[in-house]
């Protein structure tokens, strides 16, 4: 009995020498659409699947395979009384399976319409993929080119069909998970409670060379269709990114657009610069040049910054690059980057990777992190100073400047690990703790690390304040107004605290711990 090949794939990549090699050794082959047209092209003897079930396509191809000559080939178990139906219908086995989808993640992340991207949703392909997965004892299953040598043995064992089969339903698995997201994914409004079933569908989108540790395999993934300005960022100078240097960058340009529309909404529109040091930032600050913004991030923390990851809002000119050449850097992005400013990195600072940030999209509103067994979801802490109510709680009303510097440093905060505090004077931060486990350890460090500058800037807590302790501490250090939540149960003693000692007090009634 002649074997019975059906092809249609999207992913044409030596599709047409594995038909002129299945036709050599004798197989029938059956195709569809553009890949009938292709294999005719090159000469392969090829039979139509409308000749097959005797109805053509229709409805502009949207209904080509959906009927039973094909599934019934498919899907008929050798061997058994399925045998005697399919024959008894005039139908004929089908021994090979090869599809791959209608390309629905390459439209979706090249912003086609809307309607393009519901056309792009392949009906006909999974169910054939999934069919003869399902009978992969008797059929063979390809949904990558890779794999066509393995149908071309004479014997495919029965360990390699079950792989096959495997592959096959990880394919639509993942196909599936697409276009749930996308479909979810198609409405700007929050959702009330978090879904019961949420599908992580993951493909490799980079290689890196190990993960955190040399000794931990590493590599980067693509959730879905989806596009990050950093996943998709274009290195255009230095060396390839590392595992910590993905997760730095990240960070750094997320805080960095978040102050950058921060200052657009409040109509000032400085250029931001933001510093990251081990997901932490270092160093941040406001100016009217990237120049200066880069200078004054800098000297924030000189220290820290050293082999840190830079990120800033504006495109970086030759004088800005220029301006970094004196200090060690793993990474730098930006919006874009002068052609003269490429070419003194790659001279100047061949070891420090430049990335001009991938296209900018809706974020996504979920942040997942691993648990063992799991994962802990919730939705994305996006919420902007403008959804806030500060109140002031304190007889001293803050200056114009402070109020500017609050805001600042209530942008920064957010973007620290807790328990964390930060000083901000004059657009840029001038201490910064973060990630300790007590609060007054956390002001301690901040006010340490700004020492002198200390004097006249203002002070930011991502969660409140339990005790007096770090009001009493800035304010011996110079500190003039503090912006925190509130709600603890002794802010009374707090705000009494402040009064006394001549300091304003700002609650925002908004938490923002970040573990």
């Amino acid at each position: 009995m002649t074997k019975r090949a059906l092809i249609s794939v999207s992913d044409k990549t030596g599709v047409v020498e594995f038909a002129q090699a299945l036709s050599a050794r004798g197989w029938e082959v059956l195709s569809t659409g553009g890949t009938f047209a292709a294999l005719s092209a090159a000469g392969v003897p090829v039979r139509a699947v409308s000749d097959v079930t005797g109805f053509p396509e229709m409805m502009d191809g949207r209904v080509k395979t959906l009927h039973p000559a094909v599934h019934g080939g498919i899907l008929a178990r050798r061997g058994t009384a399925h045998m005697d139906e399919l024959a008894g219908q005039g139908f004929g086995t089908i021994d090979l399976v090869c599809v791959n989808l209608y390309p629905f993640r390459e439209t979706v992340a090249r912003g086609a319409p809307d309607a393009d991207v519901i056309e792009n949703i392949d009906i006909g392909g999974p169910a054939m993929i999934r069919s003869a997965a399902k009978n992969h004892e008797g059929v063979l299953v390809l949904v990558d080119p890779a794999d066509y040598a393995v149908a071309l043995q004479d014997e495919v064992p029965a360990a390699e069909r079950r792989r096959l089969a495997a592959k096959a339903y990880r394919h639509t698995s993942e196909y599936d998970a697409a276009i749930t997201a996308y479909l979810e994914g198609a409405s700007d409004v929050l959702p009330t409670k978090l879904p019961d079933a949420l599908t992580l569908n993951l493909t490799k989108a980079a290689e890196v060379r190990y993960g955190e540790n040399p000794h931990q395999p590493g590599a980067i993934y693509r959730w879905g269709a989806a596009r990050g300005p950093v996943l998709d960022a274009r290195v255009v100078a230095g060396k390839p990114m590392s595992f910590n240097n993905y997760a730095d960058a990240d960070a750094a340009w997320a805080l960095c657009q978040d102050l950058a529309a921060q200052e657009q909404a409040a109509g000032t529109e400085g250029a931001v610069c933001v510093a990251v040091k081990h997901a932490n930032p270092c160093g941040v600050a406001v100016a009217d040049t990237v120049t200066g913004a880069w200078e004054r991030a800098r000297d924030a923390d000189t220290l820290s910054v050293f082999g840190g990851v830079v990120a800033v809002s504006r495109a970086v000119d030759f004088t800005a690059a220029q301006a970094m050449r004196g200090t060690f850097l793993e990474v730098l992005i930006a919006p874009d980057v002068t052609p003269d400013a490429v070419e003194w990195f790659a001279q100047k600072k061949p070891d420090l990777r430049v990335l001009i940030a991938g296209p900018e999209q809706r974020v996504s509103v979920l942040d997942v992190r691993p648990l063992t067994g799991g994962f802990a979801v919730q939705e994305r802490d996006a919420r902007p100073w403008d959804d806030l109510c500060p109140e002031v709680v304190t007889e001293r009303q803050p200056t114009e400047q402070e109020w500017a510097d609050l805001r600042f440093a209530w942008g920064v905060v957010k973007g620290a690990r807790s328990n964390a505090v930060v000083l901000v004077k004059e657009g840029v931060t001038v201490g910064l703790g973060a990630g300790a486990v007590s609060r007054i350890w956390a002001a301690e460090r901040a006010v340490a690390n700004a020492g002198e500058r200390a004097q006249g800037a203002v002070l930011s807590s991502e969660a409140f304040f339990p005790f007096d302790d770090v009001v009493r501490l800035a304010a011996a250090a110079g500190v003039t107004a503090i912006l925190q939540p509130g709600g603890a149960k002794r802010d009374p003693e707090v705000i009494a605290a402040c009064n006394e000692l001549g300091l304003s007090m700002v609650f925002t009634g908004s938490r923002h711990f970040r573990h």
